[in-house]
């Protein structure tokens, strides 16, 4: 059986941990989903970025590494958001915004940089990308408290770091899937449309 890691990548309220579950139901890899409800900085990062931003960054940073600790010995799985991203983009735009002081950054990038001399790469990454009208009514849809007031212009600036790192990305095949018009939670074709275009690539 050849080896089939699957990232899904994304912004906020894009539907990543949707799309790991449905194809993890349909396909029946192994759906490792990202730590976000368990992040106990979460809630204040959304309310004060510049205050909370390093706990929030270092808490992914260590949940993520021991997620690929428990992953290393597993040959295929399909996981939601990776440790790159993380910091390419997430750390990257606090940092860029001066939320993150150039301490934090630099205490940040060396642990990061660290870590990826120890990542294995994934198979393939999928990048599902949606303009910022599809996340803002996605986020309301899904409800959580804290994530109501995520302002227009820091989706607006995620994607574009989004957009940069997927077309710079080389540590493994990546394909872009636009999904502002593809409800593949409510949609089964949209699904399977999706999922072929990804088992095509990820085959190839």
């Amino acid at each position: 059986m050849s080896e089939k890691r699957l990232v899904i990548s994304g912004n906020i309220g894009v539907g990543k941990s949707s799309f790991v579950d449905l194809y993890a139901r349909a396909s029946g890899l192994p759906a490792v989903q990202e730590a976000v409800a368990e992040n106990p900085f979460l809630a204040d990062f959304y309310a004060d970025r510049q205050r909370w931003g390093f706990h929030s960054q270092i808490f992914f940073l260590g949940t993520r590494l021991a997620q690929e600790a428990e992953l290393a010995a597993q040959r295929s799985f399909i996981q939601d958001r990776s440790l790159y991203e993380d910091a390419e983009v997430f750390a990257a735009n606090l940092y860029s915004e001066g939320s993150l002081s150039e301490r934090d950054w630099r205490t940040y990038r060396l642990l990061y940089d660290a870590a990826l001399a120890t990542l294995r790469p994934p198979t393939l990454v999928v990048y599902l990308r949606a303009g910022v009208a599809t996340l803002k009514a996605r986020i309301a849809k899904r409800g959580r408290d804290y994530e109501q007031k995520i302002p227009e212009a820091y989706l607006a600036r995620l994607n574009e770091l989004y957009d940069a790192w997927a077309k710079t990305f080389r540590a493994a095949p990546l394909v872009t899937i636009d999904v502002d018009a593809l409800d593949f939670v409510g949609d089964a074709a949209a699904f399977a449309a999706i999922r072929a275009k990804i088992d095509a690539c990820a085959s190839s």
